[in-house]
C-alpha cells in the first residue's frame, strides 16, 4: 500500500472524528448546563397523560386478569387487539424501525402514510396467524419465508441465502455467542431489504421489484457477514492476539485498496476458521463491490473504512487504562454507531439523501449508548471498555467522567428537540422506548440490583430520577415488536439448536441400535450356497447406509406411539431388509449399472448379477419373515401390517419398472412425481405408516403421514438428484454424474438446476403444510425435512 493512499484514508477518518467531536461537544455543553433535564421534565409530563390512568389500582387489577406473558406472542397479539392496543403497539413499533433503521422523520404526510400501511399489513398479518396454533409462527418458519419468496418471485435469492446461514450456523467458532451472530446477521439482512421495500411503491414493475429484492437480499447477507465474521470474531477469545492483528490487516488491505487480499502464511493455530470466514467475506466484498455503480465504489469503501477504523480503536481499548479522555471514549462510538447504519444506503449504491445521513449521524449515539446500558453486567464481566463499564470502574477516582447515563438522557432531548423539532410523535416513540428499556432492565436484573445500579447512575439529577422512575413504575403501553420478536428468535435459534442435536444424537444411537440388530447369522451345518447367500446379504447390509427409515420407524413407534422398543426390532429389521434388497436390484447391469454404493463395490461388481440377484429375494423372505414375527401385537393387526406392506413393495416394483421404461425418454414433471413417489415416497410412507398401523392410530392421522411421506419422498429424490449433478463421490458414496451416463430423466435434467431447486423447496413447503394438520408438532419430522434438504450425502 503506497503513502499516499493511506494518507487519504487517514485524512478521510480524519474528517469523521472532526465532526463527531463537533457533536460530542455540542452535547456535552447542554449536558454540563442541564438543559435536558427541563426540557424532558415537560416531555414527560405530556407523554404520561397517555401512559399512566388515573386510577392505576383499576387498571391494575383488569390488567393482571387478562394481559397473557409476552413470550406468548399469538396470545398476546390477540389480547392486544380485543383490548384496543393493537393499534398502537404496532403504530410506535412501526415508527421507532422507520426512525432507527430507515432515517426518517415522523413528520413527514408520505413517512406517516407508509406507515400506516405497513401497520396494517402487520395487523392482518399476527390477526390472521392468531388461530393457527399447531405451527410455528411465520417469522421464524423456512416454509412461509419461502412462500413469500414465491410471491415476490425472489426465489433463488431465497434458496440461496437460507443455504448460506445454514452454512454460517454451522462455522461459527464456539467461542461467539452463536444465536445472537445468527439473530444481528439476520437483522441486517431485513434491514437492507426493508430500504428496497420501501424505496419501491405499488407501481414498481413486478420484475423491477423482484430484480431490487434479490439484490437486497443477498447485500443485505453479504453486509451482515461483517457482525459475525468481523466484529464478533475480533471481540471474541476466538483468535489469538497475533492473528486477530493479522486478519485486521488483511481487512484493512481490503478497504484500502478494493481487492481482497489472499491468505498468505497464517501464523496461529486457527487456520481453518479463518480459511472459511475469509472465503465467504471475499465473495461477500466482492458482491458488494461488484454492485456498486462506479460513482459510488469510492463511497463504499471510505464509509467501510471509516466504520472498521472505529470499531478497532474502540477494540483497542483496555479497561485496566485510566487515563481515557471523555473524547476518547465517545468519539469513536459516536462514528461506529452513525457508520453501521449509514453505509446501508452505500452498500446498495442508492442516491445520496442529506436528510436521511444527518438524522442517521445524530441518532446512532442514541442507539449504542441503549445497547451498551443494557449490556453492561456483559461487558463488564468480560473486560470490555464501553462509557458504562468506564465509568462504573473509574468513577470515584475521575470526577471528570461524562455520566452515559446522562448523557444519554442529554441525547434523548437533544433528538426530540433538535433534530425532530418537537415532534409530537417522535416525543411519544423515544420516550416509549427509554422507559421501556428501563423496565426491562429492572425486570432482568431485579428490583434490588436495578435500585442499586441507578443510585449509581442517576444520583446527579434526584428530581429528574424520582419522575423517571414514577414512568418505570406505573407506565403502561411501552413494549415494542422488534424487542418481542428479537426475543423470540433467540429463544427458537437456541431452541432449535437444541433440537437439531438431539436429531443427530436420536440418528447416531438408534442407527448404532440398528445396525447391531441386521447382521444375519450362521447356524452350524448350514449348506454352503446359503451361507453364501448370507455372507452376500450381511455385506450389503454392513454399508455405510443411512439407516433413515428403520430410525424414523423407531421414532414413530417408540417416541410418539409408546410401542416398546424390543416389541418393534422385526419391524426395523424388515425395513432395512427391504430397502437394501431394492438397492442392490438398482445396482444390477441391466438397470443402474452402479459400481459403488454406501462407499463399497456393489453385490454384482464383487460376485456376479446372478449372486446379487438371489441376495435381494433372500432379503425380501427374511424380511417378510421379520414381520410375521411381531407376536407382541394383535395378529389381525399385524395380518393388516404385513398386507399394506406386500401392497407397497408391488407399488415400487412399478415404481422402478416406470423408471427403467423412461430411459431416454423426455418426461414431464407429472409423470416423473409419480415414478418419484413409487420409488422414493412410498418408503418413507411405509416407515411412517407401519408404525401407526400397529399403534391403531386414526384413519385421518394416517391420511396425513401418507401426504408428508408424499412430499418428502420427492423432497429427497429431487435433492438426491442435485446432487448426482454436483456433489462429491466420495461424500455420496457412489458415483456422481450417474444420470446423466444412464440417460435418466431426473428433475435436474427437466427443469434445469435452479427450478429443481425451487421445486425441492415447494415440495418442503407442502410436507410442512402436513406437519401443522397433525394433532401435535413433532420436532424429528420437521428437522428431518431440514435434513433431507440440506444433505450433502
Amino acid at each position: 500500500m503506497n503513502n499516499a493512499l493511506i494518507e487519504r484514508v487517514d485524512a478521510e477518518y480524519g474528517q469523521a472524528e472532526q465532526k463527531a467531536a463537533q457533536y460530542f461537544a455540542s452535547l456535552h455543553k447542554q449536558l454540563m448546563n442541564h438543559t435536558y433535564t427541563t426540557e424532558l421534565t415537560q416531555d414527560i409530563h405530556l407523554w404520561q397523560k397517555k401512559h399512566i390512568h388515573r386510577y392505576p389500582w383499576l387498571s391494575f387489577l383488569s390488567r393482571s386478569k387478562r394481559k397473557p406473558d409476552p413470550q406468548d406472542v399469538q396470545r398476546y397479539i390477540h389480547w392486544l387487539n380485543v383490548s384496543g392496543k393493537l393499534d398502537d403497539y404496532l403504530d410506535r413499533s412501526i415508527s421507532y424501525i422507520y426512525m432507527r433503521d430507515l432515517g426518517k422523520a415522523l413528520d413527514s404526510p408520505d413517512t406517516q402514510a407508509r406507515i400506516q400501511r405497513v401497520v396494517q399489513d402487520t395487523k392482518r398479518y399476527f390477526l390472521s396467524s392468531a388461530s393457527q396454533s399447531n405451527r410455528e409462527p411465520d417469522y421464524i418458519s423456512l416454509a412461509a419465508l419461502y412462500r413469500w419468496s414465491q410471491k415476490e418471485n425472489v426465489e433463488s435469492a431465497i434458496i440461496w441465502v437460507m443455504n448460506k446461514l445454514k452454512s454460517v450456523a454451522a462455522n461459527i467458532p464456539e467461542e461467539l455467542d452463536a444465536e445472537n451472530a445468527q439473530r444481528k446477521l439476520i437483522k441486517i439482512i431485513l434491514g437492507v431489504v426493508l430500504h428496497v421495500t420501501d424505496d419501491m411503491n405499488e407501481e414498481t414493475p413486478s420484475d423491477e421489484r423482484a430484480q431490487r429484492l434479490d439484490a437486497a437480499i443477498r447485500l443485505g447477507y453479504s453486509y451482515g457477514l461483517t457482525y459475525p465474521f468481523i466484529d464478533d470474531l475480533l471481540d471474541s477469545q476466538a483468535l489469538t492476539v497475533e492473528e486477530k492483528e493479522q486478519y485486521s490487516l488483511m481487512i484493512r488491505e481490503a478497504l484500502l485498496t478494493g481487492v481482497v487480499p489472499d491468505i498468505k502464511e497464517w501464523k496461529g493455530e486457527h487456520h481453518d476458521v479463518i480459511q472459511y470466514v475469509h472465503a465467504e467475506l471475499r465473495e461477500a466484498f466482492e458482491y458488494i463491490h461488484n454492485y456498486q455503480r462506479p460513482e459510488t465504489q469510492r463511497t463504499f469503501l471510505q464509509q467501510s473504512y471509516v466504520f472498521f477504523q472505529s470499531q478497532e480503536i474502540d477494540r483497542a481499548k483496555a479497561l485496566s487504562n485510566g487515563d481515557y479522555s471523555n473524547e476518547d471514549l465517545y468519539i469513536p462510538i459516536i462514528i461506529k454507531s452513525s457508520s453501521s447504519r449509514l453505509i446501508v444506503r452505500s452498500v446498495l449504491s442508492a442516491p445520496e439523501d442529506e436528510g436521511f445521513d444527518l438524522r442517521t449521524f445524530y441518532y446512532g449515539i442514541y442507539n449504542q449508548l441503549a445497547d451498551d446500558f443494557a449490556d453492561m453486567f456483559d461487558d463488564l464481566e468480560e473486560g470490555a471498555v464501553t462509557p458504562y463499564t468506564y465509568y462504573l470502574t473509574f468513577r470515584d477516582q475521575r470526577p471528570d467522567l461524562i455520566n452515559p447515563y446522562e448523557l444519554y438522557w442529554t441525547v434523548i432531548s437533544h433528538l426530540i428537540h433538535d433534530v425532530y423539532h418537537s415532534d409530537n410523535q417522535t416525543r411519544e416513540v423515544i420516550l416509549d422506548r427509554a422507559i421501556n428499556g428501563l423496565k426491562r432492565c429492572r425486570e432482568r436484573l431485579g428490583q434490588p440490583k436495578y435500585n442499586e445500579i441507578m443510585d449509581i447512575l442517576a444520583s446527579g439529577q434526584p428530581e429528574f430520577n424520582r419522575l423517571v422512575q414514577k414512568m418505570v413504575q406505573k407506565a403502561d403501553d411501552v413494549d415494542f415488536l422488534d424487542k418481542l420478536l428479537r426475543d423470540q428468535v433467540v429463544i427458537h435459534l437456541r431452541q432449535d439448536k437444541k433440537e437439531k442435536q438431539e436429531f443427530v444424537d436420536t440418528i447416531r444411537t438408534v442407527r448404532e441400535q440398528i445396525n447391531r440388530e441386521l447382521r444375519i447369522s450362521k447356524p452350524n451345518g448350514l449348506h454352503e450356497m446359503k451361507e453364501t447367500l448370507i455372507d452376500a446379504a450381511n455385506y450389503s447390509l454392513q454399508g455405510d447406509g443411512k439407516r433413515i427409515r428403520p430410525i424414523l420407524t423407531w421414532v414413530m413407534g417408540v417416541r410418539e406411539y409408546g410401542l416398546q422398543e424390543a416389541a418393534i426390532v422385526p419391524l426395523l429389521r424388515s425395513l432395512e431388509y427391504m430397502h437394501t434388497a431394492s438397492l442392490i436390484f438398482d445396482d444390477l447391469p441391466t438397470q443402474d449399472n452402479a459400481p459403488t454404493r454406501r462407499g463399497r463395490s456393489t453385490l454384482h461388481h464383487l460376485h456376479n448379477s446372478a449372486t446379487a440377484e438371489l441376495t435381494g429375494l433372500y432379503l425380501i423372505q427374511r424380511a417378510i419373515g421379520e414381520q410375521s414375527s411381531l407376536d407382541r401385537f394383535d395378529a389381525q393387526t399385524v395380518l393388516s401390517l404385513i398386507r399394506y406392506s406386500a401392497q407397497k413393495a408391488e407399488d415400487m416394483c412399478m415404481g422402478q419398472a416406470m423408471d427403467l421404461n423412461s430411459k431416454g425418454k423426455v418426461l414431464n414433471l407429472e409423470q416423473l412425481n409419480q415414478i418419484c413417489f413409487y420409488k422414493t415416497g412410498i418408503a418413507f410412507e411405509a416407515a411412517l405408516v407401519m408404525p401407526a398401523i400397529l399403534a391403531q392410530v386414526p384413519e385421518s392421522e394416517i391420511d396425513t403421514l401418507k401426504k408428508f411421506a408424499y412430499h418428502a419422498g420427492i423432497a429427497f429424490q429431487i435433492k438426491d438428484d442435485l446432487l448426482d449433478l454436483v456433489g462429491d463421490h466420495l461424500v455420496l458414496g457412489k458415483p456422481a454424474g450417474q444420470d446423466v451416463r444412464n440417460n435418466n430423466s431426473t428433475f435436474v435434467s427437466i427443469l434445469g438446476e435452479e427450478d429443481a431447486k425451487k421445486e425441492m423447496w415447494e415440495h418442503y413447503c407442502q410436507a410442512t403444510d402436513a406437519l401443522h394438520e397433525m394433532r401435535k408438532t413433532i420436532p424429528f419430522l420437521r428437522h428431518l425435512l431440514d435434513y433431507i434438504i440440506g444433505r450433502e450425502r
